[in-house]
């Protein structure tokens, strides 16, 4: 609650202004539901009225607008792809049905259950803005169910940017002790000195995750749908679970009570530097007018990052069945259970960059090296403590007319704990034409040591450690197309694995001894007549081989909405979303150590496709999501996400996005 006061405050002083001057006519035109925020020019003598707002991200020169469209809620607004499923409630432990491989070298702690919540230096924006520009957001839903968020960014000057983004999710859910209470904070600043020479980039951010553990519904599996289709069970309150059953929560935006959680304390703080050697030239636009541009040939770069990551599971009246069941547990009275793992790197970059044609930072070769030094410590005191050395390389061509966009890259662990470990990724793109539109060809190959969880863990009652596991080696073969003529996007993937590792209980791991494939093909098309517009996704997945993966066959989501501009200012898009997929053995999950794990004795099915009734519209700065979700359960039961975990109930939600410009 402190760190909220303190950003609310800053977001006061910094934009105090902005409220008086609201203003709505200033991003130009815009179409029935798409557009981006931005209105600039091709002149440096930028007028009263000009508003130019554009970022990009850390080691990636390409400039992004920002998008004030309405077609897809989770994308612009809840900021989690449609095909992630979580355990039943907005906030609890997710993952993705459209199967996603960790595909990165070097130490990994593991705990990725709640990473679709996180801020992390990878989705930091750094902005460079005309004028100050601010955005809130707002959402409230069943359930007492609140989202927040605050964002804010302006240059000081022509050469210093800072912004800050806050962002909570509170939500109870319709079952118990699965309610979640999640804070995020980040503060990121990029300046430019005078002689566009020196350049430093800042991204700090603070996640504090807090989610409930239920454990599922109680019952055996098979009979959670005939629970729920009891009618003592109308209110989703009164059915038993398995993890704090017991407990009377107290909900409120700042201070819910969880009985049985898991925790996640995240920081991070990255300063990179860079100094370069180039060519610079004074621009006249007018008689009036110039500036002074500068082209680098060569950069020194210099990269500092500390890392720390705090995971904590606790249940303070631990449930004996369900313990005792799922782990072995054998119980006295006034038992806890808890767990603990705390790890922070420390990591220096030094990479060294040369650009070859003047003016073009998208065509770079970069080499460098980082050394890491990690330390870890856990509930019973056994601390860890180790280094790695990488070298990488990259080279980049994305050519000025963006006609080809090639790109490799390579990384390998030269000395330390990860020795051995490597990625290498290759990709070429190519842009034909307006009918045929854009297509890319890609090749990733990754041979990773598991990553720690697999090796051990320990909590207040037992510890484990499985020392046979060997390095994982995953290669991704890609097809790509994107058309914005036709509106389609296209990817065919072939994932090939080898030694993949993945829970098989509770808690213990284990190791594929075969090499699986994974064929997946994911489809977006937009259809229009006239008003009417039907938004497709598609995702066909196949496992091939004796693999211990299961995804659903098909995931599919469908928004057919009308559109329509009304009155010249008012963006209109009202329809009908639903989403599904078949049945299949969805993973289970165990909350100590906050694990999704496989399972083949019990699927989970769609009874129908969870439906939703949306409205949603933009009044020039003002957007707004109207939506009635999951009325799938006034025909039918709930979904379920995993087994004994079903999805909520029937609600409204009601989102708001404001956006101000000084």
């Amino acid at each position: 609650m402190r760190h909220f006061f303190i950003i609310l405050a800053l977001l006061i002083v910094s934009v105090s202004g902005v409220m008086a001057q609201f203003n709505t006519g200033s991003f130009g035109n815009y179409g029935s539901g798409g557009g981006t925020m931005q209105r600039d020019t091709s002149q440096r003598n930028l007028g009263p009225d000009t508003i130019t707002i554009k970022y990009h991200f850390l080691n990636d020169p390409v400039d992004r607008r920002l998008d004030s469209s309405v077609i897809d809620f989770n994308a612009n607004f809840l900021q989690i792809p449609a095909s992630y499923m979580t355990l039943g409630n907005n906030g609890n432990a997710a993952r993705n049905l459209i199967y996603t491989p960790r595909m990165q070298a070097g130490f990994d702690e593991g705990f990725h259950a709640y990473d679709i919540y996180e801020f992390t230096h990878e989705n930091a924006r750094l902005y460079n803005t005309t004028r100050p520009y601010s955005e809130l957001q707002y959402l409230v839903g069943a359930q007492q169910e609140q989202m927040i968020g605050v964002s804010h960014t302006q240059n000081r000057n022509e050469n210093f940017n800072f912004a800050f983004d806050y962002r909570k999710i509170n939500s109870p859910g319709y079952f118990r002790t699965q309610n979640t209470n999640h804070d995020n904070y980040r503060v990121t600043a990029n300046y430019n000195s005078q002689n566009k020479r020196y350049h430093v980039n800042v991204s700090y951010y603070y996640n504090k995750i807090n989610g409930g553990e239920n454990g599922g519904i109680f019952g055996q599996a098979g009979t959670a749908a005939d629970t729920l289709g009891l009618s003592k069970y109308n209110s989703r309150k009164t059915i038993n679970v398995n993890l704090g059953n017991q407990d009377i929560p107290t909900y409120s935006f700042f201070g819910t009570s969880i009985a049985v959680k898991s925790s996640y304390r995240q920081s991070g703080l990255l300063i990179q530097q860079q100094y370069d050697w180039g060519k610079g030239d004074t621009i006249h636009v007018n008689d009036t007018t110039q500036y002074y541009k500068f082209d680098p040939v060569f950069r020194v770069q210099y990269t500092f990052k500390t890392q720390g990551n705090t995971f904590m599971y606790t249940d303070n009246a631990p449930s004996e069945t369900y313990y005792t069941e799922h782990y072995g547990i054998a119980f006295r009275e006034g038992d806890t259970i808890s767990a603990r793992q705390q790890w922070r790197t420390l990591s220096n970059d030094l990479s060294l960059i040369q650009f070859p044609v003047r003016g073009n930072l998208a065509h770079f070769i970069n080499l460098g090296a980082r050394f890491d030094h990690t330390t870890g410590n856990f509930l019973d005191d056994v601390k860890q403590n180790f280094n790695n050395l990488a070298l990488h390389g990259e080279y980049r061509n994305k050519t000025k007319n963006d006609l080809w966009d090639f790109s490799a890259k390579g990384e390998l662990y030269a000395l330390g704990r990860n020795v051995g470990d490597y990625s290498v990724s290759g990709m070429l793109s190519r842009y034909l034409n307006k009918t045929l539109g854009n297509v890319s060809l890609l090749f990733r190959n990754v041979n990773r040591e598991p990553s720690y969880v697999y090796k051990f863990f320990s909590y207040s009652r037992d510890s484990w450690y499985n020392g046979g596991l060997g390095k994982e080696n995953i290669t991704q073969l890609q097809f790509a197309a994107d058309n914005k003529q036709l509106k389609y996007n296209l990817a065919v993937n072939y994932f090939i694995f080898t030694n993949y590792t993945y829970f098989d209980s509770y808690m213990q791991s284990t190791q594929s001894s075969g090499l699986f494939n994974l064929l997946q093909v994911v489809l977006s098309k937009h259809f229009r007549y006239k008003h009417w517009n039907w938004y497709m996704d598609f995702a066909f997945q196949q496992v091939h081989g004796n693999g211990p993966l299961n995804v659903p066959s098909i995931w599919t989501r469908h928004r057919i909405a009308y559109e329509n501009r009304i009155f010249s200012n008012l963006n209109l898009m009202t329809g009908i979303e639903a989403r599904y997929n078949t049945e299949y053995y969805a993973d289970d999950y165990s909350p100590v150590p906050g694990q999704f794990v496989y399972q083949n004795t019990q699927k989970v099915r769609y009874y129908l496709p969870d439906l939703t009734a949306f409205l949603h519209f933009r009044i020039k700065s003002l957007s707004a999501y109207i939506r009635a979700e999951n009325l799938n359960t006034f025909l039918k039961m709930n979904n379920f996400s995993a087994p004994m975990y079903p999805y909520n109930n029937f609600g409204i939600r009601v989102g708001l996005r404001w956006w101000f410009v000084n």
